[in-house]
């Protein structure tokens, strides 16, 4: 799912108002899915617009066809959410099968294939964009059998070139935003060969658009990988910079299926995307954002969205693009409407979408911490009373943010304060007065009052995933 919904939560807070939409807002909204479909769902253009179409089969057939492949509501109706991901920018190549890029299973019928970077762009340095090329075929060597050298000259398999516009490849350009680049199917001629739009502003970092991580996409193309519907995979179709460039298990699992398993004696394995409605689901760390939950998983962020009966599910870069993956506990500040994210003896406190300056800083100068805590596991605020708790291992902390000083007699052990949810808590949060604790697929709805666990439950209980 999109994170837009998200996003205005955090900048706007609660709540929502209706504006009247403009003509010609709704106009180039109309233009907007003509044209996607057309280009990415292979919607025929026969010359007349989509609203004198839009109710007809073949346009509500495409709508639902690419709602399914980004996991959308499946309406035919080109709806907010719907037209939010036909606005995010991706790759050119489509979605449903074109014969010019995608036609049947094409492969290369040998694994030493060579490459040539035609032209440079002048964002970066030419060793910064050979560099970014290199690493981008290494991911892919990585887990096959597949070489592939430089060549300085001449003609190589894989040609590699910064274009703008129309480019004389029957696949023009759109200018700034939109297509970032394409690639061709494995073949003679254009095929393999990779375009990247001279009109997007690329670099090696988390602005803009990353050229490791798109040219990474596009030689997945140039090797006869489709796109996926997996949004934690790079061959995803929509741009999403997560930090590390990294393949998971689906990309692995597309390339080894077309060349087979890397000749490593190890054989490399790729991130796992959550299945929010997965039994054996647990979690790194859950916090409060302004009244609604957010749930951390490796790379990604999990939210029940109180509008739509999907979970949203994204990369925790989206929203906070220097903090680290593998976040290892969370909680928020409310009187500050601040978030502090832990990992390792690091934490970092934000502020909407920014990371606050002079961080991240060190828990034991910052809270106090003995140097034997090497990292948080689980952390919760209480608004009314200014006290955190921290959980490390079998005991925990509780820190005053009035006095900035941890409190006198800790730490405790939590099986004495917190009887019946085990020696390690793995995430926390607190909401309408109850503590949640969570240890491994258990959720533990505890009273503090009492001392009593009130109900147990499975820890993606919150998801509303169907019972099977």
């Amino acid at each position: 799912m999109p994170h837009f919904s998200l996003l205005l939560l955090l900048l706007c807070g609660v709540g929502s108002h209706s504006f009247p939409v403009a003509p010609e807002t709704q106009q180039q909204d109309v233009e907007t899915v003509q044209k996607y479909l057309e280009k990415y769902y292979d919607l025929k253009d026969v010359g007349t617009h989509i609203e004198r179409r839009r109710n007809s089969g073949s346009v509500v057939e495409k709508l639902k066809q690419m709602q399914e492949f980004f996991g959308l509501r499946v309406t035919g109706k080109p709806d907010a959410e719907t037209m939010k991901v036909m606005k995010q920018p991706r790759c050119g190549v489509p979605d449903v099968a074109r014969f010019v890029l995608t036609q049947g299973n094409p492969r290369w019928e040998k694994t030493d294939l060579t490459y040539r970077i035609e032209n440079y762009t002048p964002d970066l340095s030419e060793a910064e964009v050979d560099h970014a090329i290199e690493k981008a075929f290494q991911l892919w060597s990585n887990v096959t059998p597949l070489t592939f050298t430089k060549l300085p000259a001449g003609q190589a398999d894989i040609m590699i070139s910064f274009v703008r516009g129309d480019h004389h490849d029957n696949s023009p350009f759109d200018g700034s935003g939109g297509n970032l680049a394409h690639a061709f199917q494995p073949g003679p001629g254009i095929g393999g060969d990779a375009h990247f739009d001279e009109d997007e502003r690329w670099t090696n970092n988390y602005r803009d658009y990353n050229l490791y991580r798109v040219a990474a996409h596009e030689l997945g193309h140039s090797l006869g990988l489709s796109h996926s519907t997996d949004i934690g995979a790079l061959m995803y179709p929509n741009y999403i910079f997560s930090g590390d460039v990294q393949l998971a298990q689906d990309d692995i699992n597309g390339i080894q299926t077309i060349y087979g398993p890397s000749k490593n004696p190890t054989q490399p394995t790729g991130s796992q995307t959550p299945e929010v409605c997965d039994s054996k689901l647990t979690f790194d760390a859950i916090t409060t954002i302004r009244g609604e939950l957010m749930f951390f998983k490796d790379r990604f962020y999990m939210r029940a969205n109180s509008v739509y009966p999907e979970v949203e599910l994204n990369f925790i870069s989206v929203f906070w693009p220097s903090l680290p993956s593998g976040i290892e506990a969370a909680y928020e500040l409310a009187e500050r409407d601040e978030i502090r994210f832990f990992k390792g003896s690091k934490y970092w406190a934000v502020l909407g979408q920014d990371v606050l300056r002079g961080y991240p800083k060190d828990i034991h100068s910052s809270f106090g911490f003995p140097r034997t805590v090497k990292h948080i596991d689980a952390a919760v605020s209480e608004e009314d009373t200014g006290k955190t708790y921290f959980f490390v291992a079998n005991k925990y902390w509780r820190y005053d943010e009035y006095k900035r000083s941890m409190d006198a007699g800790y730490p405790k052990m939590i099986a004495h304060d917190f009887p019946g949810i085990g020696h390690k808590v793995d995430a926390v949060f607190k909401k309408d007065g109850f503590f949640y604790f969570f240890h491994g697929t258990r959720q533990y709805k505890f009273d503090a009052k009492t001392k009593r666990i009130l109900s147990l439950q499975k820890a993606n209980s919150w998801f509303n995933c169907r019972k099977k």
